[in-house]
């Protein structure tokens, strides 16, 4: 499908920008109208290829003029989720993947990537642009297709944390700060930092990054630090 962009009026209150990479034209078309009741959330730019999106949306002016690319998992130009992802996310872009594919190996794949969600195309208006809201704003979209990749991927290297590197990554990672990690834990701040540090060092040696707190988190809970967070069921 064509490349198109938009871009929303700027400002502190202005929009979240969503991108969307699909290449079946009828999904395209649904995803925007239900974006289109949405105040908050606005699609500016649709391609079917990821370089055909991210040619889209260049500007050396503004490096990641996109809060959110809502990614199809299996795309007809035959890439990898998980080289796509680290594509998008190469430009400081998060992604939530978008599919119909019941196929655990790409899950596991785009998961692996740094996702921040998986949601259905058979779900319901309502949870689809929930999980685009909450990935807009940078959360994790916890469903039952991320956590069985999680659980069920082999790949998942071993980082061998020390027990006072758990403590401070399942404090810091559960939402608390570094200071507040540091009153709990009777260590120094500094202290608190330099082991964020290691703990980072250690996840990037072992090819799985964690940049951000939001990907020590999911780090943590793919390795059992912190638990799962459960799905909501729809009242």
């Amino acid at each position: 499908m064509e490349s198109q962009v938009t871009w929303p009026e700027g400002g502190e209150n202005a929009p979240r920008r969503i991108g969307l990479v699909e290449d079946h034209e009828s999904v395209a078309i649904g995803l925007a109208a239900m974006l289109a009741q949405e105040p908050d959330l606005d699609l500016v730019a649709t391609a079917g290829t990821v370089p055909e999106l991210l040619a889209a949306v260049h500007d050396p002016t503004e490096p990641a003029r996109l809060d959110l690319v809502v990614l199809d998992l299996r795309l007809a130009d035959g890439s990898s989720p998980e080289r796509n992802v680290r594509a998008l996310r190469d430009r400081g872009i998060e992604v939530l993947i978008f599919t119909g594919a019941d196929n655990a190996f790409l899950v596991r794949s785009a998961a692996r990537a740094g996702v921040l969600g998986v949601v259905r195309k058979s779900e319901d208006v309502r949870t689809v642009v929930s999980a685009v809201r909450r990935a807009a704003s940078g959360h994790q979209v916890v469903t039952t297709d991320w956590a069985a990749a999680i659980d069920g991927d082999p790949q998942l290297s071993s980082v061998g944390l020390s027990p006072r590197q758990e403590e401070v990554l399942t404090l810091y990672a559960s939402g608390e700060k570094a200071s507040r990690v540091a009153r709990l834990t009777g260590l120094s701040e500094q202290t608190v930092n330099d082991y964020l540090g290691r703990i980072r060092q250690k996840y990037s040696d072992a090819g799985r990054p964690a940049p951000t707190k939001t990907d020590l988190y999911k780090r943590a809970v793919e390795d059992g630090w912190l638990p799962v967070p459960e799905r909501r069921t729809r009242g």
